[in-house]
């Protein structure tokens, strides 16, 4: 391992680059999800900040030549430009800051509801709404699932209240931006859970589980606004990655020190589960949900190495060993789930907790795959390019005179000469194939060579034609002297002899 540094991780290095003790995230840039917020405010502040002093400078310079106008011209109604940029940024400016606390005053614009029970089922968008288009059977069931949860809680009714209007609020929000809706979303989760704690005397695990009903119920009902919106290159990026590990297919166990032994039935088994539970990530709405398959995943990572090695596994192998398992999933748009867990998962998870660990390890396997070369396998550039692109394949180790007596070992040596065989046909098949083409260029270069030939004999020498009527006049004229003198020799000639019978 200490050959190659590119896979190791510390673990200091997983948590925030500010010293804060939660785990950053590569997409926060090291930070925490605490930290890369406040890190926003401020750039906020400072690009504010920034216009005002545009602002009030290119103010003075329209005074000083709206004052040097008036010399010349009568007196006119003075012109403040800066007046209407001042109240437009104070707009802007008090926007954010009640973007959420909106959220917890009834509203002037939501005419009034019925009277109805405390949780109305109904008491959602009217059909002609956004928001009941992207309605389904899971929706639905999650919104059954938050009521029955709330039900029986003193303050369940207000928190309902509150979730619903937010997220109808943000189904009018599709072209707004990811990270501004990110920012809304984090914003409602801060909140209310500092309510939770202050107004509703809850305890850490009571709140935590309030908070994981209102994410799965709000990002059930918002999934299909706010999982890899158009205004990204989420998709873009899913395209990129999942090229990037099709193209690292060749990549092995021994590359990477990967200590499993996928011979052994448990370890085998354990891999599966884990490519599956990777795999099964995409099928999943609420972040929480996925982050669960990720940490199942990691779960079954651990117990192959437990199981291979014979003991405890350690930092050091289960970071090589998750990236094994990433290549060999190539899980479905793996940048997407990685975007949407980071934008609207509840922060808390992230920061903490063995959810927190494992999804910061999946992000720096990722990171280290978008990144990996030559150097991090212990391989040469030039043997690097030539296995991504394709023109030869690493050497396959040859099985042992320990391990060749195994049927499994047998049959995997057998798999590699046949890969290896196929290697060299494609190479060959490459060789025939130009050659053909070579040989094809040739003939059609030999045929206009004759052709050319035969066109300059003709012109050099064309040939002599007669007049095809004069011709047949005279061999007409010759055919008939020819019997008129063989009907005068036929009368000058004697008559022929006739035979004489003699009598007697």
């Amino acid at each position: 391992m200490s050959q190659r540094r590119g896979i190791h991780l510390d673990q200091s290095e997983l948590l925030c680059k500010k010293g804060c003790g939660f785990y950053g995230n590569t997409a926060w840039q090291g930070l925490c999800s605490k930290c890369w917020r406040e890190e926003n405010q401020r750039e906020k502040q400072k690009q504010i900040q920034d216009d005002w002093a545009l602002a009030e400078r290119l103010q003075r310079e329209e005074e000083e030549a709206y004052a040097s106008r008036q010399q010349r011209a009568p007196s006119q109604p003075t012109i403040t430009p800066f007046s209407k940029f001042e109240e437009r940024k104070t707009k802007e400016k008090s926007s954010k800051v009640n973007t959420v606390t909106k959220f917890f005053s009834p509203s002037t614009k939501t005419p009034p509801k019925k009277d109805a029970a405390p949780f109305d089922t109904q008491s959602s968008p009217s059909p002609s709404s956004s928001a009941s288009r992207h309605s389904s059977v899971d929706s639905d069931h999650a919104t059954q699932e938050f009521i029955d949860f709330l039900r029986p809680l003193k303050s369940g009714r207000e928190i309902f209240k509150q979730c619903r209007a937010f997220t109808e609020s943000m189904v009018y929000k599709r072209d707004t931006g990811a990270d501004e809706l990110s920012e809304c979303v984090q914003d409602f989760y801060q909140n209310l859970s500092e309510r939770l704690h202050t107004q509703f005397k809850g305890s850490s695990d009571h709140v935590e589980s309030v908070m994981d009903q209102v994410e799965k119920y709000m990002m059930t009902r918002l999934y299909k606004e706010v999982f890899c919106p158009e205004t990204t290159d989420d998709e873009k990026k899913d395209l990129a990655i999942q090229k990037r590990i099709r193209t690292l297919h060749w990549v092995t166990i021994e590359m990477l020190c990967v200590p499993v032994d996928e011979e052994i039935p448990e370890v085998s088994d354990s891999v599966v589960k884990a490519i599956t539970d990777v795999i099964e990530m995409d099928s999943k709405r609420v972040p929480k949900d996925k982050l669960a398959c990720i940490t199942r995943c990691s779960k079954h990572i651990f117990n192959a190495i437990k199981v291979s090695k014979k003991e405890a596994a350690s930092a050091d192998d289960f970071l090589p060993t998750l990236i094994y398992i990433v290549l060999k999933a190539n899980p479905p748009r793996l940048q997407s789930n990685i975007q949407y867990i980071t934008r609207f998962c509840n922060p808390s998870r992230l920061m903490t907790g063995e959810d927190g660990y494992y999804f910061t390890n999946l992000c720096c396997a990722v990171a280290f795959i978008e990144k990996l070369d030559g150097q991090s396998l212990n391989l040469s550039s030039e043997e690097f390019e030539l296995y991504m692109s394709g023109q030869a394949s690493p050497h396959w180790p040859q099985a042992t005179a320990a391990s060749s007596c195994s049927p499994g070992s047998t049959a995997l040596s057998q798999v590699h000469k046949g890969l290896d065989l196929l290697t060299g046909l494609g190479e060959r098949q490459e060789r025939v194939i130009e050659k053909a083409r070579q040989l094809e260029s040739d003939l059609i270069d030999w045929t206009d060579e004759v052709e050319h030939k035969v066109q300059s004999v003709i012109e050099r020498f064309p040939a002599e034609t007669q007049n095809p009527t004069a011709t047949t006049a005279s061999e007409t004229s010759a055919a008939s002297s020819a019997i008129d003198s063989d009907n005068v020799e036929n009368e000058l000639l004697p008559p022929p002899l006739q035979p004489q019978v003699f009598a007697g």
